[in-house]
């Protein structure tokens, strides 16, 4: 199953991991889906530079082969002060209800996206990609400059030309179904919910660069769909979440197995960016709530001390329990397994083309 970017990214088989930010690519994970003949990819987008450094040469230590990291393009955040308190005091409630301290301190929002792109640089990956926006050609320019492919996130066609005229190499088209942060930056995200079916052949159609194609997709009949619609190459985030490397909390992983396709909701609650998750009792309470959320990543730093604290509880109903609409069939088995299944199955699908042609 060779395409133009497995060749451009000397991996065997047209699967990256979807760079799931927040602990559950691990090290571990990222290097079992190389190491299969995928890409696998870090989400480092809440790491610090140096935690960056620790996770590239951990990886490094398990595979030889190419992997890739992510990072969140800084956004400006226009929230004021008055709808930041107003949110932790409604926060405060539920700090009460499982029993830690209201009000907690909160030193910064984010890490430094500067230092982060530069602890990239310094440890020669093979792919960088991005979500949230266009960094600056700058930076896109340092990292093609020191031979690493840049792909960005796009989930409209015209995100997807504004990509190509910065000088990425290739483009996720996120399907609607995808799990996680939506990657829109042009316009809102009830705007930017195009399923990945239709959006994948459109973005090709306008741009000359190859395309990812992500959301939904968890075995060989969803490669085979994407490759049959001109997708250079799949992008499986769920599919991997309950696999044995990943770092999902047990508890998350449960739940991802125990839920179906209309589990999933879109919400801003947890992060203040619009993101696809599990249904969780946290969400149900939100829809109360009258006032202004404020945006990411000032409402992902006040929720942090819940989220981690339920984590801790064993309480899927406090997380962020991020995962994508083909999660009925997530399975409990290794990456490589998964890989394997995947490309057995869309094997057998294609011959079977083969028998009919």
């Amino acid at each position: 199953m060779e395409t133009e970017l497995t060749r451009l990214l000397n991996i065997k088989y047209p699967i990256f991991q979807a760079p799931m930010a927040g602990g559950s690519t691990t090290p571990d994970l990222v290097a079992s889906v190389s190491n299969a003949g995928g890409l696998g990819n870090l989400g480092a987008g809440y790491l610090t530079a140096e935690q960056i450094r620790l996770a590239i040469k951990e990886i490094k230590l398990r595979t030889d082969r190419p992997f890739g990291i992510n990072l969140f393009v800084p956004e400006q955040s226009n929230s004021s002060e008055e709808s930041i308190a107003r949110m932790n005091d409604y926060l405060n409630k539920f700090r009460a209800e499982i029993g830690i301290a209201p009000n907690p301190i909160i030193p910064k929002f984010a890490e430094s996206f500067d230092e982060q792109v530069q602890a990239i640089l310094e440890e020669n990956v093979k792919l960088f990609s991005f979500t949230f926006g266009i960094p600056s050609l700058d930076v896109i320019e340092a990292m093609k400059q020191s031979g690493t492919i840049v792909v960005g996130t796009a989930t409209t066609v015209e995100e997807g030309k504004l990509l190509q005229a910065a000088g990425v190499d290739a483009i996720v088209a996120q399907g609607s179904e995808a799990g996680g942060h939506r990657g829109n930056f042009l316009k809102s995200t009830d705007e930017s919910m195009i399923g990945t079916m239709a959006l994948v052949p459109q973005m090709l159609d306008h741009v000359s660069i190859p395309v990812i194609a992500s959301g939904g997709i968890m075995d060989g009949r969803g490669l085979v769909a994407s490759l049959a619609l001109g997708a250079s190459a799949v992008q499986m985030g769920t599919a991997f979440l309950a696999s044995f490397e990943s770092g999902a909390h047990a508890e998350y992983k449960r739940k991802v197995r125990l839920s179906n396709e209309d589990s999933t909701e879109i919400t801003n609650i947890y992060s203040g960016k619009a993101a696809r998750g599990i249904l969780t009792n946290l969400m149900n309470d939100f829809r109360e709530y009258s006032g202004q959320i404020p945006a990411y990543p000032i409402q992902n730093a006040l929720t942090r001390d819940i989220r981690q604290a339920a984590a801790q509880m064993n309480n899927p109903e406090y997380m962020s329990l991020w995962a994508g609409q083909g999660l009925r069939l997530a399975k409990e088995r290794s990456a490589a397994a998964i890989i394997k299944e995947t490309i057995d199955q869309a094997s057998e699908i294609i011959r079977s083309f083969n028998r009919f042609g």
